[in-house]
């Protein structure tokens, strides 16, 4: 393997991994613990 398909290799897992955390940390904001979404527990807290 030459030090362009390492670099090549090195650039893909990172570009993977920092892709996978940053959708992982957006959906953990938007979901408790329970699964249940925090917009729709805002919604139905409002109309009661």
């Amino acid at each position: 393997m030459s030090i362009g398909e390492i670099f090549y290799i090195i650039a893909l897992v990172l570009f993977v991994g920092i892709t996978f955390v940053i959708i992982r940390n957006f959906y953990s904001n938007k979901f408790n613990p329970n699964g249940n979404g925090l917009e729709d527990l805002d919604n139905d807290n409002s109309s009661n």
